[in-house]
């Protein structure tokens, strides 16, 4: 055989044997990933087979705790189980290391800071207080609930039972007083935007912190005038008339970390991005934005008064006033249908519990 032959030969098999090898490879591949494990999940991520029952792990973990008292590190260990993706680290409020923290000046409000750095530092240099009571912040085991404001919670009596956890979350304007039967009588946060922010100083629990959620540059120019009691234009920019006073000190209001609202928008409902900016059906609403935050910080995790039964419109819409359900419209910001998704695959996955059953 000619030498000619030979390297021809030669370059023969080794095409072969790369062929064979590519395919070889390429079947590895396509068995991982098409029958494997990323089949298992969503487009976003979530395990598509939620199982019901706690894996063998974490009940081994939590297994020693009586009925009734604080699973730790419970909620994350679920959320991870069924979105291995996500990563607990995620503080509630900014502090002043806000600056070097997940890419929060990356994205203008409500997905960020930028372009509010000043007027952030500003309200920090007043309010000096960044976590939680310093009897929260003590526990090794925090059982958070976020109270809902749907009409679903009515003429349940579970007041007494939310009175019980560590951390009671309530959102905007929702009232207490006249209501505790049903929706109990503690407030830890109370979360809310200037819009929603409540109107009368009377209303105001004593024992709450006032926690502040931006969503454009104006609520943080608001935010301002508030802490330095400075005067409020009720219309400056604003789509409804907002609180003038909130019967705060400093030291007892806080700013959300504008990561829960980009992680719940993005990473867990699957919102457009729209390039980081405020758009059409983009914004998560606030509940939904709290109960990202609980996850990150919270032990356990339970909703009540969520969810809207769109068959039943003569319900009422919210717990607190006549209003019925038909009386609902499409959102421009929120993406309702999408939103309850996410929030049946955190009930689905024992991430949360409903107290109320409507998700």
């Amino acid at each position: 055989m000619s030498l000619l032959g030979s390297v021809r030969n030669l370059l023969l098999a080794l095409c072969l044997m790369l062929v064979l090898g590519f395919l070889y490879y390429s079947a590895g591949k396509l068995h991982m990933h098409g029958w494997g494990q990323e089949s298992q999940y969503d487009r976003l991520g979530f395990l598509l087979k939620l199982d019901s029952k706690i894996s063998t792990d974490l009940a081994y973990k939590n297994g020693n705790n009586t009925e009734g008292g604080c699973r730790k590190g419970f909620a994350s260990a679920q959320m991870t189980a069924i979105f291995p993706k996500f990563s607990k680290p995620a503080p509630m409020f900014l502090d002043n290391t806000y600056r070097r923290w997940s890419k929060l000046k990356d994205f203008v409000p409500p997905f960020g800071i930028k372009g509010q750095e000043s007027v952030i530092q500003k309200i920090l240099g007043i309010t000096k207080h960044y976590t939680l009571t310093s009897y929260l912040d003590s526990l090794t085991c925090k059982r958070c609930i976020i109270m809902g404001n749907g009409g679903i919670v009515a003429n349940k009596s579970l007041g007494s039972r939310i009175d019980e956890y560590d951390v009671v979350i309530r959102l905007n304007e929702a009232p207490v007083k006249g209501f505790e039967k049903d929706v109990g009588a503690k407030t830890t946060l109370r979360i809310t935007y200037p819009e929603g922010a409540i109107q009368k100083p009377a209303r105001y629990e004593k024992d709450s912190l006032f926690v502040f959620a931006g969503f454009k540059p104006q609520d943080f120019k608001w935010l301002k005038y508030i802490v330095y009691k400075e005067k409020v234009s009720p219309s400056d920019g604003f789509w409804k008339s907002v609180a003038t006073v909130v019967p705060k000190e400093p030291k007892e209001i806080r700013i959300l970390n504008p990561y829960f609202i980009r992680e719940a928008a993005f990473t867990f409902i699957g919102l457009p991005v729209n390039n980081g900016m405020m758009g059409r059906g983009n914004i998560p609403t606030l509940g939904t934005v709290a109960i990202t935050m609980a996850l990150h910080n919270c032990d356990e995790v339970a909703v009540a008064g969520f969810g809207y039964d769109m068959n039943a419109p003569n319900a009422p819409l919210h717990y607190y006033e006549n209003v019925k359900m038909s009386a609902i419209k499409e959102s421009w910001t929120h993406n309702i249908g999408k939103e309850k998704e996410f929030l049946r695959k955190l009930v689905k996955g024992q991430v949360i519990t409903d107290l109320t059953a409507g998700i």
